[in-house]
């Protein structure tokens, strides 16, 4: 089974940028849709954005215009670019390979207003 590896994360100041990694063990990125998920202190856990096999991508609402996730399909890479960030951001972000629902260990981010 694949496994996947989030970084990236960390504590960064309202309006900053971090870019979250996911790195995947092997080339999966032909037969799943990649997706990044977060989870805050006492909410569920909700979909941020995702990429199909064929390089769509779709976001939440509340990310769009901030958030871009892409890939390197040569490197089993998945990122997500988190610009103009805001307190509401704070979370766990995890990366998901639908295929099999594979999660990875999930990286914090933090954003001080």
């Amino acid at each position: 089974q694949v496994q996947l590896v989030e970084s990236g994360g960390g504590l960064v100041q309202a309006g900053g940028s971090l870019r979250l990694s996911c790195a995947a063990s092997r080339n999966i990125f032909s037969i799943s849709t990649m997706g990044w998920y977060r989870q805050a202190p006492g909410k569920q856990r909700e979909l941020v954005a995702r990429i199909t096999r064929v390089g769509f991508t779709s976001y939440a609402d509340s990310v769009k215009g901030r958030f871009t996730i892409s890939r390197d399909i040569t490197q089993n890479m998945v990122y997500l670019q988190m610009n103009s960030l805001k307190s509401e951001d704070t979370a766990v972000y995890y990366c998901n390979a639908e295929a099999g629902n594979v999660w990875g260990q999930g990286t914090q981010v933090t954003v001080s207003s």
